[in-house]
């Protein structure tokens, strides 16, 4: 072999060597959570929806193929879309003070602090929805990036007495809030499987709640119950669906809320407002849908979020999952143009608040098309 032949050779294998060997490292960041063992993977494997080592939707969205590949490689090379806002997004301080004072016990008020993330007071408890006060929504500081600042930070809000995790994926489950929250004494309320990431991030496994779906547990008098969702999860190339995905319903002694989580579009919701309803407010994502098949089949088009909220039973939708990340191919706010005119023409009561306005669910809200000011 010529000498040129044999040092190419060589520096081509210390070169996977050093690559494989960097991405065995990054790979072991706790960012990235743990996975299932032991008791966790025997209940898994007890659950009806867990199949070959992993969680599955039972009604299957559809497979890509190559032109929605191509379609998608296209959009993300080529696409005009504006996906981020011209100028920006209007938001509302909330004064701690406010909050201070110990919810009541037959109210429902909330605000919205950006994403899926949602403040809520119901019947005497405080939750805390799909929490990420981090710029990025990411294992590292790269990647989709906050839009807007939030309406108040973590030191800054009162004692929550649960946070509710709806699925692990990095705009919904992140590290440093969970982390801060659970030091602040909150109990973590997650679908079947999270709780290995919750433990590598040191939380305690007392305050750590683990649910399949239609399991149920009481809070000083309200019920948080775990219900289905068409979704997927992974934290990992390699972890795609290991942990199970869920939507939440907060059932009070007066009152009534949903939180669809990420999901597409199924009859899961007939179900849920069967069973559970009416919703007092429900909290249905809007955005990061499309353009292909298989991609609104686990994230819902604006206009199936509004069929959703009719199918729960719901008395308000509250649209959440828009406006604070670049995660889709469609412009910033064509979700919530949509969604408010399917609202219209379907007669639902559709919330309109900026991020940090407070709603009093038991109160008229004055809504309006505050993302037309926004050029």
């Amino acid at each position: 072999m010529r000498p040129w032949l044999r040092r190419s050779l060589l520096g081509g294998a210390i070169a996977v060597v050093v690559l494989a060997a960097t991405t065995a490292l990054v790979m072991q960041q706790p960012q990235f959570g743990g996975r299932l063992s032991g008791e966790r993977l025997t209940r898994a494997q007890a659950n009806p929806h867990f199949h070959d080592g992993v969680f599955a939707n039972p009604l299957p969205p559809a497979g890509y193929t190559f032109a929605d590949t191509r379609e998608l490689l296209q959009g993300q090379l080529f696409g005009k879309e504006v996906r981020e806002p011209p100028a920006p997004i209007p938001v509302v301080k909330v004064d701690p003070l406010a909050l201070s004072a110990p919810p009541s016990a037959n109210g429902l008020r909330t605000f919205w602090i950006g994403h899926a993330t949602v403040y809520v007071e119901i019947d005497g408890i405080r939750l805390l929805v799909d929490p990420i006060f981090s710029e990025y929504a990411s294992p590292f500081n790269i990647g989709p990036k906050r839009l807007h600042p939030t309406p108040i930070t973590i030191d800054e809000l009162p004692p929550i007495d649960a946070v509710l995790i709806t699925h692990d994926h990095y705009d919904h489950l992140d590290m440093a809030s969970v982390q801060q929250l659970a030091r602040k004494g909150a109990m973590l309320f997650v679908p079947l499987g999270i709780g290995a990431h919750l433990e590598v991030w040191g939380i305690p496994k007392a305050q750590i709640h683990e649910f399949e779906w239609w399991q149920s547990q009481p809070l000083r008098g309200v019920s948080i119950v775990s219900t289905p969702s068409r979704h997927y999860s992974g934290r990992r190339l390699a972890d795609q669906n290991a942990t199970l995905w869920t939507s939440w319903s907060v059932i009070g002694p007066h009152h009534r809320v949903y939180f669809s989580g990420d999901t597409g579009y199924s009859d899961h919701f007939r179900t849920i407002g069967d069973r559970l309803g009416p919703f007092d407010l429900a909290f249905i994502k809007i955005g990061a849908y499309g353009p292909t098949q298989p991609w609104i089949d686990i994230h819902m088009s604006a206009e199936d979020a509004v069929r959703a909220s009719l199918d729960v039973r719901a008395r308000r939708m509250f649209p959440v999952h828009w406006g604070t990340f670049n995660l889709a191919f469609h412009d910033w706010d064509e979700p919530i143009k949509r969604a408010s005119a399917a609202a219209t023409k379907s007669k639902v009561d559709l919330l309109t608040p900026r991020v940090g306005d407070v709603v009093d669910a038991d109160k008229p809200f004055a809504s309006e098309a505050w993302w037309e000011k926004v050029r």
